[in-house]
């Protein structure tokens, strides 16, 4: 089955059903599109704004990225749903690590939107970085259930140095976030 194309309730029918997919791996990548597609949303309202004018160059290299990024998540959500009937092991390792490693750029476009995006958006940029952490968070627990049946030390030392700087990295990013945002809405 592929979800690409597949209606939302489908998606959420099977998600919720009594079935072996999908599962928590493909509700991340799912989770991470919908972050950057905030992401994206945010420079769509704020590109042509007289306002926002001198940004215009920097937010349609962000728009540009975050809709690479929308596209590789979906795709996830399949590659995922794919890896795990194979019962491969390093597949579906390797498809949550690129989730992880994917949140990660994607949360570091949230940053700029909170001065450079239409202040109208901001809480908008809250939830995108909120949902690419949760995402993260999710491949963060697939990629350690993984890296336990997969019994490779070297491997599995590798990657879990790169997760922790990663999960580090993206706590601190959408903690300093959450305070900026916090005084602009509070004002």
């Amino acid at each position: 089955m592929s979800y690409k194309n597949a209606s939302l309730k489908k998606y959420l029918d099977d998600l919720a059903a009594k079935l072996p997919v999908p599962g928590g791996g493909s509700a991340g990548a799912l989770t991470a599109s919908l972050g950057v597609s905030l992401v994206s949303m945010v420079v769509n309202f704020t590109i042509g704004k007289p306002r926002y004018a001198r940004y215009e160059s920097e937010l349609k290299i962000v728009l540009e990225k975050s809709e690479k990024l929308r596209k590789k998540f979906l795709g996830l959500v399949d590659l995922d749903v794919a890896a795990y009937k194979s019962k491969n092991i390093r597949e579906a390792l390797n498809v949550q690590f690129m989730l992880a490693r994917l949140c990660f750029e994607g949360i570091k476009l949230c940053p700029p939107l909170i001065t450079r995006g239409n202040v109208n958006l901001i809480s908008d940029v809250a939830v995108a970085a909120i949902l690419l952490e949760s995402a993260f968070a999710s491949a963060y627990f697939n990629v350690e259930i993984n890296l336990k049946s997969l019994k490779d030390k070297k491997l599995t030392r590798g990657i879990r140095k790169e997760m922790a700087a990663k999960q580090k990295m993206i706590k601190k990013i959408r903690l300093e976030m959450e305070e900026k945002i916090g005084k602009i809405i509070r004002g």
